[in-house]
């Protein structure tokens, strides 16, 4: 009995890492990304394939904590001093390219048919482009520390700013909205900001001493234990706080980025993260709706692409305009042309 039971809470891991095992290396024989394989393994094994899975909400859930990962990791790499010589980048660049986008993207919504309030919530889904996929490319591609790459990750970072704002400005122009609910949207807004303050107070203060005070005990696993407390406490803040994990993991990132235990933090962080990222990706090939894909076949393909061609253009033109290279505005236009959910194909749907 405990035997069989064994069995069967190992088979659903199985199934996956062999998915991944298969299938990531075969797309990268054909010279493609990784995020395609995990993709294709998920859509596989999910609901609209050989069925293994059907619930992939909960491993998404949990393999969200691999993009939590991957920020903290780069938040390693971003000293604060390198971060203030891209304030530029970050609220000059990210502004004027998310504004032109939204506004470029409402424009698709409003030629549709649909009220500016649901064309906004359209544009609002799909300017934020998916960090997950556009820090593995980069990766992969090695550009994250180049200057092309570190204009990337200001935006994508300007925008994980923006998640609370457009949130509070979509509940507002909601039809159920209510006058009264504006003070405790402030009052969110003011938790946000105080938790902020003391990631920072306690990551300036706290987080060297008490990774000098671990070395000095020589415990390998304890130094591994504690740079995932980092990470996953940041997160949790970040979260209770009306925030995106993502964003306390960074931060918690940048604050270790001039300890000395920088590279070993890292190399106790990587191996987790690459599996629970992997896994994300195949929780998103798993959540793919086949037939919701089949039954608006025509309305999902004609706004995909023509809201990726009008991000794509739009993204093209701000670059050129902040003087980047031809080269190098198109690599990002092509990166950021995606958006950051599937939300936004939903809610262009008919009712």
């Amino acid at each position: 009995m405990s035997a069989e039971a064994t069995s069967i809470n190992l088979l659903s891991p199985v199934i996956l890492l062999t998915a991944a095992v298969i299938s990531v290396p075969l797309i990268k024989r054909l010279g493609l990304s990784s995020v395609l394989g995990y993709l294709i393994a998920g859509l596989i094994i999910g609901p609209f394939g050989l069925a293994f899975f059907y619930d992939s909400a909960s491993i998404l859930h949990v393999a969200e904590l691999g993009i939590v990962m991957y920020l903290f990791v780069i938040g390693l790499e971003m000293r604060p001093s390198y971060l203030w010589s891209l304030r530029k980048e970050i609220f000059g660049l990210g502004t004027l390219q998310i504004s032109a986008c939204s506004l470029g993207l409402m424009a698709v919504g409003l030629a549709y048919g649909y009220s500016w309030q649901v064309s906004f919530v359209c544009a609002a889904g799909f300017v934020l482009t998916s960090t997950a996929i556009v820090m593995q490319l980069l990766g992969d591609r090695g550009d994250i520390a180049q200057p092309r790459g570190q204009k990337i990750v200001s935006i994508l970072l300007f925008e994980d700013l923006l998640i609370v704002p457009l949130l509070a400005i979509v509940a507002f122009i909601a039809p159920n909205h209510v006058v009264e609910s504006t003070s405790a949207r402030l009052q969110s807004i003011g938790i946000g900001l105080i938790s902020i303050a003391g990631l920072i107070a306690a990551g300036y203060w706290l987080l060297n001493p008490l990774f000098r005070l671990l070395a000095a005990a020589k415990a390998r696993e304890v130094m591994t234990a504690a740079a995932l407390l980092v990470v996953l406490g940041a997160a949790l803040l970040m979260q209770v706080s009306g925030l995106s994990m993502a964003m306390g993991a960074f931060l918690a990132g940048v604050l270790l980025s001039e300890s000395t235990f920088r590279h070993e933090i890292e190399a106790d962080i990587e191996p987790f993260r690459g599996i629970l990222l992997g896994l994300f990706f195949l929780g998103v090939g798993m959540s793919l709706d086949l037939n919701v894909i089949k039954n608006n076949w025509m309305l999902i393909l004609s706004a995909v692409i023509l809201l990726m061609f009008v991000k794509a253009s739009i993204i093209y033109l701000t670059a050129r305009l902040a003087e980047s290279s031809h080269s190098e505005a198109l690599d990002r236009a092509l990166l950021m042309a995606q958006g950051g959910g599937s939300l936004l194909l939903y809610s262009l749907l008919p009712p």
